[in-house]
């Protein structure tokens, strides 16, 4: 078993959120923070948690806030920026618009890992979700190649990387809800899937 002291929590916050229309990690549900939910999951399983952002606000959250190198480059530049900053050989890495995301299921990223693969990703809803994952410390240097060839597709850096995905039972897949536009946020505040 991995020790949480390897470990390192990685928040992506740094968005544009260009199609909700607003900074998607202090959206709320159930009176708690967006962003709030996936600093709790990772809690009791990381050493400490870093917030990939440019927005000073997060600060309140009192976790270490790290602003993205290079700017406007999506989560590319934010998984970089995370990993470059960790001390730990794992982190585990998780988009802030996820509010249904559980610690059990983070468990089972690190329960994955192997001295093969760089990287462990959720499988929900047929889907690889490179967002809730856990990267070792060494697939820094395909992130670094990426943004230095100007690739910003994460489907294109992932492809450079040994990944393998961990599949969740199709009664879990509500956890890995990701929240997009304001639809999607009415349908959850109103109980449903969207």
């Amino acid at each position: 078993m991995i020790n949480k002291n390897n470990i390192t929590g990685i928040v992506l916050a740094g968005g544009k959120s260009s199609r909700m229309g607003t900074d998607k990690g202090f959206l709320k549900l159930n009176n708690k923070y967006f962003v709030s939910y996936s600093i709790d999951a990772l809690k009791p399983l990381v050493s400490e948690t870093l917030i990939v952002s440019d927005n000073k606000d997060y600060d309140v959250f009192k976790c270490q806030r790290v602003e993205d190198t290079i700017k406007n480059t999506g989560p590319v530049a934010g998984i970089y920026s995370g990993l470059a900053t960790s001390k730990t050989e794992f982190n585990l890495v998780l988009s802030c618009d996820i509010p249904f995301i559980k610690t059990e299921i983070l468990q089972r990223l690190i329960t994955a890992i192997d001295d093969v693969h760089d990287v462990f990703q959720i499988k929900s809803n047929n889907k690889n979700m490179p967002l809730i994952a856990l990267y070792k410390t060494t697939a820094l240097n395909a992130f670094n190649k990426a943004l230095n060839e100007d690739e910003r597709r994460l489907q294109t850096v992932l492809k450079s990387l040994k990944t393998k995905s961990v599949v969740l039972n199709k009664e879990e897949d509500n956890t890995t809800l990701n929240v997009n536009t304001p639809n999607q946020f009415k349908a959850i505040i109103n109980g449903n899937n969207y």
